[in-house]
């Protein structure tokens, strides 16, 4: 592994993304591709968002300069190229849920189709199990709740961003650590990118990923998770993208929840994110913003010391793991004020 390539790729796709992105603001106030603010909205003025874009460059411009390649490539290029212009038009026109799904469901099927899956798992005191049909449902059903956890996180300066960065760079170390030197380069490029779309959209931010950023970043987490992570098919290996995108998976769980509970559509947006709790106990945007990067710094490194190879002790340090995030979760009001929701929903649907 020669250190210096990838520092060529790193300084590559983060200069792409920081030279490309001033560009992006002049065209969005040009032709009034501007996100203005609302109810449900933080911001109190029009500010640019289809920055995902310079993202977007970082990225290719780093593939068409080094020309490299790695397996599922392809698939998640194509899938790659549905969700870019799935996220443009939402930022352009303002998709329905519905049609904004669709384009997400096409994005999932083909890198599947191109052997992308979550195939296997190995059970102790039992062996390897093969999914079978269940792996295409399982590795769609990732795909589109990892996408949709980053877009739904995307709520404040540099947050959505940050988070992704956080979670790419841990994901580096396991593959460095792993010898997976097929996916260095591409999470490098990514990291560039990130980097230096975050000059721009720290608080307060010039520019705004839009969907396009968003929904790019968490469909290509999603699928660098199962290339890296889930090849390995010991069982508790899988738990290791949950506890690194602890976050906005976290935050995605319970506002379906939430909403389930509250007899409201799961697709319907609200004020009860993770991020709108820390604002309304008394947090700054700024202060928000910079808790949430701490806990995703935190549990990714408990990820990264994560005993995954002694399966007793990784499945009770799990459960400790999730219990801490429901008691976080109900003590910040993310829960919607209904102490344990899962406990709620079992009892509505008539489980216990």
């Amino acid at each position: 592994m020669d250190v210096r390539v990838y520092i060529a790729y790193f300084l590559v796709s983060f200069l792409a993304a920081v030279i490309v992105t001033p560009l992006i603001i002049r065209l969005s106030y040009r032709f009034r591709l501007v996100d203005r603010p609302n109810e449900r909205k933080v911001h109190t003025r029009e500010v640019p968002r289809i920055g995902g874009i310079a993202i977007v460059s970082g990225v290719l411009a780093g593939l068409v300069i080094f020309r490299f390649s790695f397996p599922g490539l392809t698939g998640i290029a194509f899938g790659s190229l549905v969700i870019i212009i799935t996220g443009i038009i939402d930022d352009i026109y303002t998709l329905s849920p519905i049609h904004k799904l669709m384009g997400q469901i096409v994005a999932a099927v083909i890198p599947i189709s191109f052997g992308i899956t979550i195939s296997k798992f190995m059970l102790p005191f039992y062996g390897e199990i093969n999914l079978d049909i269940m792996s295409y449902v399982i590795t769609f059903l990732w795909i589109i709740i990892v996408t949709n956890s980053i877009n739904l996180i995307d709520g404040l300066d540099g947050l959505a961003v940050g988070v992704s960065t956080i979670a790419l760079t841990i994901m580096l170390f396991f593959a460095v650590s792993q010898q997976q030197y097929f996916l260095i380069g591409y999470i490098v490029l990514l990291i560039g990118s990130n980097i230096g779309f975050f000059v721009y959209n720290f608080h307060p931010a010039k520019i705004f990923m839009g969907d396009v950023g968003s929904l790019f970043l968490g469909y290509t987490i999603s699928l660098l998770s199962i290339v890296g992570f889930f090849k390995g098919i010991a069982l508790t290996s899988v738990l290791l993208p949950v506890i690194i995108l602890a976050i906005p998976l976290s935050d995605t769980f319970f506002a379906i929840v939430r909403r389930m509970l509250s007899k409201q559509n799961i697709m319907k947006p609200d004020k009860s994110h993770l991020h709108h709790c820390l604002l309304r106990l008394g947090y700054s945007h700024r202060t928000t913003v910079l808790i949430l990067y701490g806990a995703a710094v935190l549990f990714g490194t408990f990820a990264f010391f994560f005993p995954y190879y002694n399966y007793r002790v990784a499945i009770v340090l799990f459960l400790i793991f999730l219990f801490f995030i429901e008691i976080i979760a109900e003590v910040i009001g993310l829960t919607g004020g209904r102490g344990n929701p899962i406990l709620h929903l079992l009892r509505k649907l008539g489980i216990l």
